[in-house]
């Protein structure tokens, strides 16, 4: 119960007494190219439709799936049948969509697998219904702060954009040699340096094919696609095998400090799947669809920051088996070329100035970050106090909102259908 000193003038209603619930349905029917409406599901638009559902001004809340992203759709459209549609009837549509930001639907979920929420349930969540008048003032002002509060975070975005762009830029004049040589002509390696294949420098190991059957919920770890992250090493699905195995196959045993590489999609949003293998874990299995590179001649850091780089995900991505589910061959990154000097103290000398930079850049996104973060918590307030009564003054001059929920009672009361009677014989 959320009553407990109502603004004056303010109401206590629930959302059945304020908006219509449209059930999405299958848009097999409906979809075309060619359609003017569009077809929304919980997560924004999907395809076109030549018939709608939903009048403008609806807003959608997912009925399976994403339960807790409201979407404000301001034209007419149709929701597919994991989407439900809320239409405010009588209410300032916009405010009705900004409660619906505020309110928290994952509290009314009840499933134990796929987040869902019951039409019975949403009818009966609780909303503290302000004078007409009021509501066009609550609107007005928080679209105002929104809007301030939006450009604060799109400059947040902006400045993240702008450090992926620069910690590229890091590793790219890393392995050109020109973070330790300045003056270094561009083309152009410096002297000591050159390309090297990775078979050159190590041995690459591709894990084995265990069976399944054969994990257990103990013993010896087995090292997955699925603990291959980005940049670190996930307990992720764990499984193990009998430590017998160990001896077994004892050619694909993996150690700490050990680098990991994911074969299969081993680039993700643009960003490389490789990590160490912990140097707190003990001894692990490698399982197929990973490769480890061992016997390392140079600085494992070195391949570890190479393999990050564009120059190295284009040479890759040339290789590709797949573009759904890319694979990449032992044999094809066996053949990559990294740039590299012979120096151990040269290659330390450029670890060293990438780890500097980047160090630089995980502590101004940690910030950026931390900003977004109380945007957000900003964004929450905001509307906690919307619908408190407290962001706008209220004006006692104002028709009460008793007096509007009257009218929205007898106004749907005159759209329901005449009932009709049966003679009785």
């Amino acid at each position: 119960m959320i009553e407990e000193s109502l603004p004056d003038g303010w109401e206590l209603v629930h959302f059945g007494d304020v908006i219509d619930i449209i059930s999405g349905k299958n848009q097999k029917n409906v979809e075309s190219n060619k359609g003017q409406y569009p077809i929304y599901g919980s997560g924004g638009v999907m395809s076109k439709a030549d018939q709608y559902l939903c009048e403008a001004g609806t807003t959608i809340i997912g009925r399976k799936g994403t339960i807790n992203s409201p979407i404000y759709v301001n034209e007419r459209f149709w929701n597919v049948d994991t989407a439900f549609g809320l239409s405010p009837f009588g209410v300032h549509k916009k405010l009705f969509y900004y409660y619906c930001l505020f309110y928290n639907f994952k509290k009314l979920d009840k499933s134990t697998t796929i987040p869902s929420l019951a039409k019975s349930d949403l009818l009966q969540i609780e909303f503290l219904l302000p004078p007409l008048a009021e509501q066009h003032r609550i609107v007005a002002k928080i679209e105002e702060l929104f809007s301030e509060l939006d450009k604060g975070v799109d400059l947040l975005k902006t400045a993240q954009q702008q450090l992926k762009v620069y910690r590229q830029s890091v590793l790219k004049y890393a392995f050109e040699g020109r973070l330790t040589n300045p003056d270094l002509p561009e083309g152009e390696l410096p002297e000591g340096w050159g390309k090297k294949s990775v078979e050159s420098v190590c041995e690459l190991l591709n894990g084995f094919a265990f069976k399944s059957s054969d994990f257990l919920t103990s013993g010896i770890k087995v090292v997955k696609i699925s603990n291959i992250g980005y940049s670190q090493f996930l307990y992720k699905d764990q499984q193990y095998l009998p430590e017998s195995f160990l001896l077994a196959h004892s050619k694909y045993i993996i150690n700490s400090g050990d680098l990991l590489f994911a074969l299969t999609r081993p680039i993700t949003n643009n960003t490389t799947k490789i990590c160490f293998y912990p140097n707190n874990d003990l001894s692990g299995l490698l399982n197929q669809r990973v490769a480890c590179f061992k016997d390392i001649t140079c600085l494992p850091k070195y391949i570890f920051y190479f393999c990050m780089t564009e120059e190295f995900k284009k040479a890759i991505k040339a290789k590709f088996t797949e573009t759904l589910q890319p694979n990449l061959s032992p044999n094809d990154l066996k053949k990559v070329l990294i740039p590299i000097p012979e120096s151990l103290k040269l290659q330390a000398e450029v670890i060293n100035e990438i780890e500097f930079r980047l160090s630089v850049c995980d502590k101004i996104e940690e910030s950026l970050e931390e900003g977004l973060q109380q945007a957000e918590a900003l964004r929450q307030s905001i509307l906690k106090k919307a619908f408190e009564g407290k962001l706008v003054p209220q004006d006692p001059n104002d028709e009460p909102a008793s007096v509007l929920l009257e009218k929205i009672k007898a106004d749907r009361a005159a759209l329901q259908p005449a009932k009709t009677t049966k003679k009785v014989k």
